[in-house]
């Protein structure tokens, strides 16, 4: 993807913050937008359709949380959210209302000029895998997984995924039946090592968003099942064209 037409909306009460990061974002290619609130976020958003937004958790008018929320209502932009030094009641909760990924305030702006770019080319890249059909559909009991639209459908009716979570769900389909570790997983998927073991709750809440939209019983899973000691997996299946 050329960076040049991507677009980073910046969404922070702070200024100081805001203008770091527009002048680094702009330097290394970005068009960057901002904001200072979260109503404020929301119009910006619907006006000027970005490709990803970073979004700190307290602000006035509307916190972080809400627009999260508002946000995947209408669009399944890549989120990725500042959260409070060792709070991590504040990461997890982010990720469960449908971020992406998240940083810890305070931050180098080339940590998040790291992140920015490894979600934005982990949701555009078609993973090719020798265990995946060269049609990319995939029929598995109730689920249609189509991996060059990067769409599922569940009982024929369309699930909506965000990049990263459809991400997660190919990388554990390219070899089912064999289990992944969790730092792998966030290796593979968000493309980075964990540095403390909080880290790899990314990956656990991602895991429990994916079995509730696409599990029958999401507190039982059939699909995407849990390796003991070790991490996750997608059930054995035999793949045909």
């Amino acid at each position: 993807m050329d960076n040049h037409k991507e677009k980073i909306l910046i969404v922070d009460d702070e200024t100081s913050i805001r203008r770091i990061l527009e002048t680094r974002l702009s330097m290394i290619g970005y068009e960057v937008i901002s904001a200072s609130d979260g109503e404020e976020a929301l119009n910006i958003f619907r006006q000027e359709y970005p490709t990803l937004v970073v979004l700190d958790v307290m602000m006035p008018k509307l916190d972080g949380y809400g627009v999260c929320q508002e946000l995947r209502k209408e669009s399944d932009v890549p989120i990725i959210m500042l959260t409070a030094l060792g709070d991590v009641s504040d990461r997890i909760t982010g990720l469960e209302l449908g971020a992406d990924d998240y940083i810890v305030k305070p931050f180098s702006p080339k940590e998040l000029e790291a992140r920015i770019r490894s979600v934005l080319r982990r949701i555009d890249k078609i993973t090719i895998n020798s265990s995946i059909p060269s049609s990319g559909i995939i029929n598995i009991s109730f689920l249609k997984i189509d991996t060059n639209k990067r769409q599922v459908y569940k009982n024929n009716k369309r699930v909506r995924l965000t990049g990263m979570e459809f991400s997660l769900l190919e990388l554990l389909i390219s070899k089912a039946g064999e289990p992944f570790s969790r730092s792998s997983i966030l290796q593979e998927v968000w493309g980075y090592t964990p540095e403390r073991h909080v880290d790899t709750r990314v990956v656990d809440v991602h895991i429990s968003r994916l079995r509730s939209k696409l599990e029958d019983d999401p507190s039982n899973p059939d699909l995407i099942l849990t390796a003991r000691g070790t991490g996750y997996l997608f059930q054995k299946i035999t793949l045909k064209e």
